[in-house]
């Protein structure tokens, strides 16, 4: 078994997005190569109704899918097409944009007026850049929970793990998206398959995924007492970039941890981005700019 070091840890950058909405964001464009398949990772947990409600109006997507899994509070969502729904606590939607979607997304807070959630961006190699668009809206009691021995929780929203298998399927990337947390203290090792490209989200409690000898986690440069407490390198807006190998571990701090780990297949093309519209080629962005503006950018319903 080969761990997989540490490539990069990234902190979150506070950013504006939709009408106003105020959010966190671990990556996005930029780097492409490192978190290939994915584009762009945002969190959006707010407890300030003013910094979210404004939403996400009216904006097209093409040559991707959007994953948008929430926590707290609720997102009704609607599009060109005539799809209309609403994701509470737990729920995840997977949409496929393809050749071309309209849609607005639109948070509210839960009874505390807390909203929080993430979207994650996800490529479309060429070949399916232009494919109908769908949708799999996942209600939470369908996504599998399993814990193990040590306490350790595992929500499987996509790929399998540990004998279960998430609800959503038929992806090009073949995507892991895992909600795990570690209990205070525990140490734990999580098989990742080689060829995929990983990353951990952490949104809750700290630790380090260094590989720490047991039952001490990796000391910081800085300490040079033996005898001083342990020092976790990651804690909440951490996203941790890893490189090759077949695992990887996770030390829990005192709180525990909560990560979403995230892994799948490179698809190595060419990307070229104009915000909502990802394309392989500037000449492909191009054509679906004019399709926006002469109104024959969706081509399906």
């Amino acid at each position: 078994m080969s761990l997989r070091p540490i490539k990069q840890i990234i902190q979150t950058k506070p950013t504006i997005e939709g009408a106003g909405v105020k959010l966190q964001r671990a990556f996005g464009f930029g780097k492409t190569k490192d978190f290939d398949p994915f584009l762009l990772l945002d969190d959006f947990r707010n407890d300030n109704p003013e910094d979210y409600l404004a939403g996400f109006p009216w904006h097209p997507h093409r040559g991707i899918e959007t994953i948008t899994y929430v926590l707290a509070g609720s997102v009704e969502h609607g599009d060109s097409l005539g799809n209309k729904g609403k994701m509470t606590a737990g729920d995840v939607q997977w949409m496929t944009a393809g050749s071309g979607i309209l849609h607005q997304e639109m948070p509210k807070g839960d009874s505390q007026g807390r909203m929080h959630g993430f979207q994650l961006w996800a490529n479309l190699p060429s070949s399916l850049k232009m494919t109908d668009p769908r949708y799999q809206d996942i209600p939470s009691s369908a996504i599998p929970e399993v814990t193990d021995d040590d306490g350790t929780e595992v929500r499987v929203v996509c790929g399998e793990f540990w004998g279960k298998k998430g609800p959503v399927e038929g992806l090009a990337a073949d995507p892991h998206y895992l909600d795990i947390f570690v209990p205070p203290g525990q140490r734990k090792r999580l098989n990742v398959e080689t060829t995929r490209n990983a990353f951990a989200y952490v949104f809750a409690g700290s630790g380090t995924f260094r590989d720490a000898s047991n039952p001490r986690p990796v000391l910081t440069e800085q300490v040079a007492k033996s005898d001083a407490p342990p020092v976790y390198d990651v804690s909440n807006h951490s996203l941790v970039l890893f490189d090759r190998g077949d695992e990887l571990t996770v030390q829990a701090g005192s709180e525990g941890i909560r990560f979403l780990l995230v892994s799948g297949k490179p698809i190595e093309e060419p990307v070229a981005w104009y915000g909502p519209i990802v394309m392989n080629t500037q000449e492909q962005l191009r054509q679906a700019v004019a399709e926006l503006n002469d109104g024959t950018f969706i081509k399906h319903g």
